[in-house]
């Protein structure tokens, strides 16, 4: 099961929701109010809250994380890891009321989706990175994944793993190709497909598939989604709105071809060679799950020390070859390529890792959903999907 697999994403959850409605004018943070007291230099600690099953773990030991070990012992910096970012709405209810009220979260690191992460950057709940101290990142960073629209220069958030939202079909059952998006709605896959039911997740390859522009999409764009979303669910020919939990459809042949996560397509294949994933040749969405450091972080300079640690491409090949997402550092696929182990040499020619430049083509990071639009459009696509 990948860490992705445990996401049940919800669209706009109810304390965005109120807030993005609302406008956020009081939550709003201004930069000179953001930084705190670093005490790094007297205290080697982070606390670093990322998702489950998102980092290597020792074959032996599962509560050991060799590069997190690796880096202790490198810096003498002691790393609080914790497991308990499930889902971002809930995540963002759990620390919202301290960041609005300017307090400290008690988190110096954490990884969030780049949808929830452009509305962390918009209400200023999140540092300036120091780039001069990191090296690594400014160096080996994707340069596809430099600066998205909600965070330009990515100046308060790196990329911790990236990935691609596609389509996975089973071609053995299916027997043919998918080479486009439009190609979900043909007649011999009438109940066989599903989506993904979250707003935020499913959209852009849909307007993909239309022939948009997902990095400035507009509001007419969305509401043809809609609108061609839910005659396909009036006809029956899709035949449910899923979390993550496609992966066992799609396995046990009850869906044929489903909106779906790079990652997670990864593991599948390692049971049954006959699933396959695509880019669509209109495209698909690249997206990120990036570390940000929250407003009063007590150990900045700690945290932006392991961020940088991340981004040494021998430390990113090692996480990449546990987690098997779009890694983001290209230069990581030199070091799995030179692995006496021929596995592990084979995940540096596997396209859902690194991307070659064919597909790459193809991938687009789609604008965010602004706060003005977020629950009009929210309550809209969850009236379609039947949320």
């Amino acid at each position: 099961m990948s860490r992705r697999s445990l996401l049940r994403a919800a669209g706009a959850g109810a304390a965005g929701a109120t807030l993005a409605a609302c406008g956020v004018p009081a939550a709003y943070v201004e930069p000179g109010d953001r930084a705190g007291r670093d005490y790094s230099a007297g205290d080697h600690t982070l606390h670093f809250a990322n998702w489950p099953l998102y980092i290597d773990t020792d074959d032996e030991d599962e509560s050991r994380r060799p590069t997190l070990d690796a880096f202790g012992e490198r810096t003498g910096i002691s790393v609080a890891y914790t497991e308990e970012i499930n889902d971002n709405d809930e995540f963002f209810g759990k620390i919202s009321p301290a960041l609005m009220n300017h307090q400290q979260t008690g988190r110096d690191l954490v990884v969030i989706s780049d949808w929830m992460a452009a509305r962390f950057v918009r209400l200023g709940w999140v540092q300036e990175m120091d780039r001069g101290k990191q090296p690594n990142v400014a160096k080996y960073l994707d340069p596809q994944l430099r600066s998205p629209a909600f965070d330009e220069g990515r100046t308060h958030s790196v990329p911790w793993q990236s990935g691609i939202t596609g389509i996975a079909y089973n071609r053995g059952k299916l027997g043919r190709e998918i080479k486009h998006t439009s190609d979900l709605w043909a007649s011999d896959l009438r109940g066989k497909v599903t989506l993904l039911s979250g707003l935020d997740e499913s959209f852009a390859l849909l307007m993909q598939g239309n022939g948009v522009d997902i990095t400035r999409w507009k509001s007419d764009d969305f509401h043809d989604v809609c609108d061609q979303v839910e005659k396909l669910v009036k006809s029956g020919h899709i035949r449910r709105f899923t979390g993550n939990d496609y992966i066992k459809d799609l396995s046990t042949g009850d869906v044929l071809a489903c909106q779906a996560y790079s990652g997670d397509v990864i593991q599948l294949q390692a049971d049954n060679p006959e699933i396959e994933f695509v880019v669509p040749e209109e495209g698909a969405e690249l997206w990120a799950e990036s570390l940000m450091i929250p407003n009063l972080a007590r150990h900045k300079r700690n945290a932006e020390k392991l961020v940088d640690y991340y981004y040494e491409p021998e430390v990113a090949a090692e996480l990449a070859t546990w987690v098997n997402y779009v890694c983001p550092v290209p230069a990581a696929r030199d070091v799995l390529a030179s692995s006496k182990d021929a596995e592990t040499a084979a995940l540096a020619e596997d396209p859902l890792i690194f991307p070659d430049d064919g597909m790459r083509e193809r991938l687009a990071i789609a604008r965010d959903i602004t706060s003005d639009e977020r629950a009009g459009f929210a309550k809209k696509w969850n009236a379609v999907v039947g949320l």
